[in-house]
């Protein structure tokens, strides 16, 4: 399964449903990074220190991050869904199906009703 690394934002239902999945989930909380507004190139720069690929809903300035070329272990980045559940399910998805190695960026959209 996954390591991830879920950034300060990131849902903690979702994180729960994907650790009931089997996937090694940190939290930037558990890491002992809440409040301190970190800017998102250290945050990246920490996910890939843990060896883990980036969970985050900040799809843009991540996208914009994984296109400038700089180095991390995989950025998910997802569009918000209530349905927690329903979005763990998802990204279990994508990155069993994916299988995804090295530097990656996947993207993980609710879908249209």
């Amino acid at each position: 399964m996954a390591r991830f690394y879920a950034d300060e934002n990131f849902r903690k239902p979702v994180v729960a449903a994907l650790r009931l999945l089997g996937h090694d989930v940190l939290t930037a909380q558990e890491a002992g990074r809440a409040g301190q507004r970190i800017d998102d190139d250290t945050v990246l720069a920490e996910a890939t220190a843990f060896d883990r690929s980036l969970l985050t809903q900040n799809r843009r300035d991540f996208i914009r991050r994984h296109n400038a070329g700089l180095p991390h272990k995989g950025i998910v980045v997802c569009t918000y869904d209530p349905d927690a559940q329903a979005l763990a399910s998802r990204i279990d998805a994508v990155i069993t199906t994916a299988n995804p190695t090295g530097r990656f960026l996947l993207r993980v959209n609710r879908p249209v009703k």
